[in-house]
């Protein structure tokens, strides 16, 4: 009987590393889902900002260990890109903790997930556009349409007695969180221009590194910092400064040289997803319908944006610039 073919051993090898490569950001994302809630329940022991603070020289702290061997090569053009991609994720962060004192976990991821539509709905802007990155299609707009349609039905109540939107009653955090979304997609923009000239472990710890200084010179004007040492709140300190920034920053940097950015931004929209079935099984959030109807519209949003190929297979470069 003839043998059945067996196929190349570095065939192999590359579809190991692409499957380990899908497990790991699938961790990642799973990671950053369940943070969510694990961070708005340690908001009770400590404010925003202050936690984010922490958070992030503790990041840092680890990511200057480990990366200790890339310290001799940094010099100017390195801290200028350092400084700018962490403005930007300060700015992600800062928005997005302080949104999530003042809103639920599920709201606040659906909000944040709009990035993926942000993004290519910047790219349109040449001068934002990083090079390479396909000029966006009908689905971006088209997706940025359904997004903001279901930010409309999550954060704004409708007025008593009337079909109309009342805009006055909407919920400061639910805005902080789309600043957040902004925040984070000028991250994702700033990164498609500077991350090609540069090693990942150098970015990764600079802009880390520089987003901590620019916590450390905001926090005390923007609020009155506080922390009230409890072990909810160190667990949700590890966890958000170990698992959820330095570990996961680095996983997605390695994940990105090994699968293509289409791949990666994809099983980035399950973010959203995992963060609001943590909500709803550990911290007892419940959806109504009105919310529901938001998520499924956002959610769409992104998958459009996303799932639909506006390109020809060879054409325009994949990634929308994250």
């Amino acid at each position: 009987m003839p043998q059945p073919m067996r196929r190349p051993r570095n065939e192999e090898n590359a579809v190991e590393l692409r499957v380990r490569a899908y497990l790991l950001m699938l961790f990642v994302v799973a990671v950053w889902g369940a943070t969510f809630v694990v961070v708005k329940d340690a908001l009770a022991d400590a404010s925003p900002l202050a936690f984010n603070l922490v958070r992030m020289t503790l990041a840092f702290v680890a990511l200057a260990v480990v990366y200790r061997r890339h310290w001799r090569r940094i010099g100017r053009r390195e801290l200028a890109a350092g400084s700018v991609i962490g403005f930007f994720l300060a700015m992600g962060y800062q928005f997005q903790t302080a949104g999530l004192a003042r809103t639920t976990p599920s709201k606040s991821a659906l909000i944040t997930g709009m990035v993926v539509v942000l993004v290519p709905l910047f790219s349109a802007v040449k001068a934002l556009r990083p090079r390479g990155a396909r000029v966006p299609g009908w689905n971006a707009f088209a997706g940025a349409t359904l997004g903001f349609a279901g930010i409309l039905l999550l954060t704004v109540p409708m007025a008593q007695g009337s079909v109309r939107f009342d805009f006055t009653s909407v919920n400061l955090g639910d805005v902080l969180s789309l600043g957040c979304a902004i925040g984070f997609a000028f991250h994702c923009l700033a990164l498609g221009h500077l991350s090609p000239r540069f090693d990942f472990q150098q970015l990764a710890l600079l802009q880390i590194g520089f987003c901590a200084v620019f916590m450390a010179a905001s926090t005390p004007l923007l609020e009155h910092p506080f922390l009230h040492w409890t072990m909810r709140l160190s667990v949700a300190l590890l966890v958000a400064a170990l698992l959820a920034t330095a570990a996961a920053f680095s996983i997605q940097s390695w994940v990105q040289s090994v699968l293509p950015a289409t791949h990666t931004a994809l099983i980035l929209t399950l973010e959203p997803v995992f963060a609001v079935l943590t909500a709803v099984l550990f911290y007892g959030e419940r959806l109504s319908l009105r919310t529901l109807s938001g998520a499924v519209l956002i959610l769409s949003g992104i998958a459009l944006t996303e799932l639909v190929t506006t390109t020809p297979a060879g054409g325009a470069h994949e990634a929308s610039g994250c």
